[in-house]
């Protein structure tokens, strides 16, 4: 039988990519004035960032066990193999909220083939390594080399990205007020990336075309061969600059694709608006 995969929506694929590759997403939650919402179901991005703009802080919080637990039950009791790769588990708690079900739902079913992946990645990042595990279990493959192979692209998956404005990260408590205060003042954008699942500040840069330089460099010393995978772009509702950008890598690095997508609201709650970010893996593709 062909293996399922499962997804969380801080992944941040199109509803065309879910149907194309027969991916089932579980939506994280969304809270804005007072209200609650299903990531990419009953919220979009852009709701997101517009209330951002006005000042508003939104809130997300993890997938609830209630969900994963019906999910696993219902594959269990189909004797359907799934695999569920997560959103990293430094950034959230749903991976650690995912193992828990699995290891319920086995007590029930313990022939079930129910894996919980780690992906240590966020957003397209996470998103390439679900679509890679999507297209192999499309063509046939088992749960084994679906969950080698998906762990060795988020093992060497880049995340190199910036925000528009270090308040945003401020709110989330991802920076002090003070340095968020003088970042703005002084134009200062940081440079971060995510390393083992963990988000790590890597430099801060004063300017947009230094900025654009520098994670351009960036991209050179640290990727290998362009020719045979797909770099993502994601943006926080700036699809104007993410597209310049994928243009100057399409020249540069000559990638065999390039996927822009939004930053969804699970993480753009954080980012913020202006947020771009650029993924690709630093080793061969597999």
């Amino acid at each position: 039988m062909t293996v399922k995969i499962l997804a969380d929506s801080a992944c941040d694929l199109s509803e065309n990519h879910y149907k194309t590759y027969d991916i089932e997403m579980v939506p994280l939650t969304v809270h804005l004035d007072d209200q609650e919402y299903k990531d990419s179901i009953e919220i979009k991005p852009k709701t997101v960032y517009d209330a951002m703009r006005e000042g508003k802080t939104p809130k997300t919080s993890q997938v609830s066990p209630q969900a994963f637990k019906a999910i696993f039950t219902s594959y269990a009791e189909e004797n359907q193999p799934l695999v569920y790769l997560a959103f990293s588990s430094e950034l959230s708690g749903t991976y650690q909220t995912a193992k828990m079900m699995e290891q319920e739902v086995k007590e029930s079913y313990p022939e079930a083939e129910l894996h919980v992946v780690d992906s240590k990645c966020a957003s397209i990042g996470y998103g390439l390594v679900v679509l890679r595990a999507a297209q192999l279990a499309k063509d046939g493959a088992g749960t084994d080399e679906i969950m080698e192979t998906a762990v060795y692209h988020a093992k060497y998956m880049e995340h190199i990205f910036t925000v528009d404005d270090l308040e945003y990260l401020y709110r989330g408590g991802r920076v002090s007020k003070t340095a968020a205060f003088v970042g703005s003042f002084l134009k200062i954008r940081p440079i971060l990336h995510v390393d083992d699942g963990k988000l790590i500040p890597l430099e801060k840069i004063r300017g947009t075309k230094k900025l654009h330089k520098r994670m351009f460099d960036i991209i050179e010393e640290r990727g290998k061969d362009f020719s045979n995978q797909t770099i993502g772009i994601s943006h926080g509702d700036d699809y104007e600059t993410a597209k310049k950008i994928a243009d100057a890598i399409e020249e540069k690095f000559n990638p065999e694709d390039i996927l822009i997508e939004m930053v969804g609201s699970t993480i753009g709650a954080h980012a913020g608006p202006g947020t771009i970010a650029i993924f690709f893996l630093n080793n061969d593709y597999k």
